[in-house]
């Protein structure tokens, strides 16, 4: 029974679905920025498959398939981001300066901490990508020669406290336009900073949306580049 069930393509992608579907119950019903439903659907995910010794490529077999929504879901952002267009053509310099800054800023962080923990090239620009998505960071990895599984792993990690402390890190220097928070968000935590951002209000959401479609454009050419540094 068990091996008919694992062996099922639905399987992976059933609990998947069912895993993250109970962690926006449980974020409707506690409101707290650490019942992140992203961080719950990846523990229960990880401890069903030790506990019932399921082979990850097992699961992955389901899993694959929503997987292969990153790229059209990623595209959708588009539609916020059209709505508030005038928006975007009052500030773009700001929002430009912004995007630019947060991109760099993740770059030189990444090199000088590299160097400071003695990292080797590989580790490097593994990590380069990680405030970009998924979708364009995997691509980025790869053609870097660094390491993707970890690549993703780390863009996860990234995303999942950019969508919790981010908030608090945004009030804690109190910055409260709207625009602001929208490019902080969207050039340091790609989509699920952007989800956060969406949250908070349609104006932030696009502008999330933008920074971090120019953040993923971007970042392709400056990890290029900064991979050249170590």
């Amino acid at each position: 029974m068990k091996e008919q069930l694992v062996n099922s393509v639905f399987f992976g992608a059933a609990i998947t679905m069912v895993t993250f579907y109970i962690g926006e119950l449980l974020k409707k019903k506690y409101k707290h920025p650490l019942v992140n439903p992203l961080l719950i659907s990846i523990v229960a995910i990880i401890a069903i498959l030790v506990i019932f010794k399921i082979d990850f490529n097992s699961y992955n077999n389901g899993a694959k398939y929503i997987s292969f929504f990153l790229t059209p879901a990623t595209v959708c952002l588009a539609i916020p981001l059209y709505e508030e267009l005038q928006h975007l053509k009052d500030n773009w310099l700001a929002i430009m300066a912004g995007i630019i800054s947060g991109m760099l800023s993740s770059a030189v962080t990444i090199l000088v901490l590299s160097i400071a923990f003695k990292l080797n090239h590989q580790d490097y620009v593994t990590l380069l990508p990680k405030s970009i998505t998924v979708a364009i960071g995997m691509g980025v990895s790869q053609e870097l020669q660094g390491i993707v599984s970890i690549t993703i792993a780390v863009i996860i990690i990234t995303g999942i406290l950019g969508n919790v402390v981010g908030e608090f890190i945004l009030d804690k220097f109190n910055i409260k336009h709207p625009i602001a928070k929208g490019v902080a968000y969207g050039s340091s935590s790609h989509a699920l900073g952007t989800a956060k951002a969406m949250e908070i209000g349609e104006l932030e959401g696009a502008i999330s949306s933008l920074s971090l479609a120019v953040t993923g454009v971007l970042t392709v050419g400056v990890a290029s580049v900064f991979a050249n540094f170590l």
